[in-house]
């Protein structure tokens, strides 16, 4: 029996099409995650350089510098600032979570 081209032709331009498709997923995810990733960097760099800023002073007890530094930064969450996420992820930070 003949079969013309056409037939033959259909499973490869399936599997075109379905292989553009993950492509292009896959590459929308990448982009994604890499801005992420700035992000991160980026909320990182901004709190180092406010704990720089505002150095807290050393005391004789931890306890009372890490309640002196947690009230500095909920003053510069209150004055705006920081952003929520700034702020969750530096009191994270200085609470050792």
């Amino acid at each position: 029996m003949f079969r013309s081209p056409m037939y033959r032709r259909r499973p490869m331009l399936r599997g075109a099409v379905i292989g553009g498709g993950a492509f292009l997923a896959g590459r929308s995810a990448a982009r994604r995650q890499h801005a992420a990733a700035d992000q991160e960097a980026s909320q990182d760099a901004r709190i180092s350089e406010l704990e720089q800023q505002n150095p807290v002073p050393q005391q004789a007890s931890a306890g009372s510098s890490t309640l002196d530094h947690l009230n500095q930064l909920t003053a510069l969450h209150e004055q705006g600032a920081l952003t929520d996420e700034e702020f969750a992820a530096a009191k994270a930070k200085l609470l050792g979570m």
